[in-house]
């Protein structure tokens, strides 16, 4: 087991013991549940509406190369600069090139879940630089510091008494379990940082390559004030953010917010198609967009999971997970939580040490149904199994399925350990839960499914047998 793995087993037996946190992400999923839901059924046909936005993303991830050429033409015509960059060192060297060619020490920065993947922050504040998040729910997460909970919701798994005594100990301020004065708390302290600020740095939900635009949907304003305020904008995106038309944004406004919160369309939508123009009062004067890569052409790469790059991070698969429910987000240990994050982190940050997290689900298949843009998410966790198997197998898990498969290949073997269960069974419920219990792992927290007192075989074999004559209203 890796270390990776063995951090993710520590923490989700601790969480799933935790009661208070299960009924507080239970709690947030029910009204999830009950705004999501009814604002789907508004939809002419939902269903219908989740295929378009499939073959949509198909068609520009599929055309990828083209898309992002076509972007970076129309940006550059209106004064944007683009940047291309292959892995986090690289992204992070560009961004802090650009800092530091403007003697820039004060950063703002809008959710850009990018950042968390190359662990921006931690390199900008070694550095000596003052970066503060202006989210509500990373703001929080960042006086704690602690990375986002959930990518959608970064600090569900709060209450409002510890986020009242968050602000108390590092903001001064006076206790209020009231959620509008916790509110307005942070507004006040993040509207200076506002105006102090020499550079925003932004994310993306989507990039229009027809426009060579940007959208950003938010519901706090917060994206609008870092990019209209600080004299340089950057824009840290992935690469698989393309649509391919304006027009396509129609569909997946809507599609993206309620998926993600369960509103008709979240209070903020904005596109960015380049640095102040003349005669415009507010912008940046500079707008750098960092491209990032990192490891997503291997995804491309791959015909059988790349639709895995059609995500367009709404949460609805972490919503729907059991598994998410009961360890929680920080149990993942990875910027990117839930099925889709199961999926993708193996391919963006290694296999072998990342393979545990496709073992960490119930293949329900909640997560593919709910998916907004159809992605085979419960069967890509089944293809990282494979795959992780067929690179690197492991001999215990060999000897397992050996011995699984030369005991089904023999009946009477078969049958010989039932009824040796059977026996053993009694003795298995002195032990059960402890130490020295070989179901250890299933039955501390579980019930052992007990063994039928009479297999179906031996029934069918002894079951009193009925003339046709003894039958009533059956079949002749």
């Amino acid at each position: 087991m890796t270390g990776n793995a063995t951090q993710f087993q520590n923490d989700a037996d601790r969480l799933t013991s935790d009661l208070t946190h299960r009924q507080r992400i239970q709690s947030a999923m029910t009204k999830y549940y009950a705004a999501r839901y009814p604002r789907q059924a508004i939809f002419r046909d939902w269903q219908e509406g989740r295929q378009t936005a499939a073959e949509t993303k198909w068609a520009g991830i599929n055309e990828l190369d083209k898309h992002l050429a076509e972007f970076e033409k129309n940006a550059v015509s209106r004064g944007t600069s683009v940047h291309w960059t292959s892995t986090s060192e690289q992204a992070r060297q560009v961004i802090v090139d650009i800092i530091r060619r403007h003697n820039a020490q004060r950063i703002v920065k809008s959710k850009v879940m990018t950042s968390e993947e190359i662990h921006l922050n931690q390199l900008l504040e070694s550095l000596g630089f003052e970066v503060v998040e202006s989210d509500l729910g990373e703001y929080i997460q960042q006086l704690k510091n602690e990375p986002p909970y959930h990518f959608v919701f970064p600090c569900m798994h709060l209450s409002r008494e510890e986020i009242s005594d968050l602000f108390e100990n590092h903001l001064g301020t006076a206790q209020t379990h009231d959620p509008e004065a916790l509110t307005m708390i942070a507004r006040d302290v993040l509207r200076k940082k506002y105006i102090e600020a020499d550079i925003g740095i932004t994310g993306a939900n989507f990039i229009v390559a027809e426009t060579g635009m940007i959208s950003i949907t938010e519901n706090e304003g917060n994206a609008r004030l870092t990019a209209a305020l600080p004299r340089v904008m950057i824009t840290l995106v992935g690469i698989e953010k393309i649509l391919p038309r304006l027009a396509d944004l129609a569909l997946f406004l809507p599609m993206l917010a309620t998926a993600g919160t369960g509103q008709p369309l979240t209070c903020y939508n904005t596109m960015y198609g380049g640095p102040r123009q003349p005669g415009e009062v507010d912008g940046p004067e500079e707008w750098h967009v960092v491209f990032l890569d990192n490891n997503r052409t291997t995804l491309l790469a791959d015909p059988e999971q790349r639709d895995a790059l059609h995500c367009i991070r709404c949460g609805a698969c972490l919503n729907v997970c059991p598994i998410f429910k009961n360890v929680g987000g920080f149990s993942y240990g990875t910027t990117y939580q839930g099925p889709i994050g199961s999926v993708i982190t193996p391919h963006l940050r290694g296999l072998q040490d990342w393979k545990h997290l496709s073992s960490a689900s119930s293949l329900c298949g909640a997560c593919t149904e709910t998916c907004p843009v159809k992605i085979d998410l419960h069967h890509h966790l089944l293809h990282n199994r494979r795959n992780a198997v067929a690179e690197k197998p492991g001999r215990l898990e060999s000897l397992l399925w050996q011995g699984f498969t030369f005991l089904m290949k023999r009946p009477w073997l078969y049958q010989t350990g039932l009824r040796v269960g059977r026996l053993l069974q009694p003795l298995h419920g002195l032990v059960k839960g402890d130490i020295l219990d070989p179901a250890r792992a299933w039955t501390k927290s579980r019930e052992l499914p007990e063994i039928a007192p009479v297999s179906f075989r031996d029934y069918w074999k002894n079951r009193p047998l009925v003339s046709a004559g003894d039958r009533k209203g059956g079949p002749p």
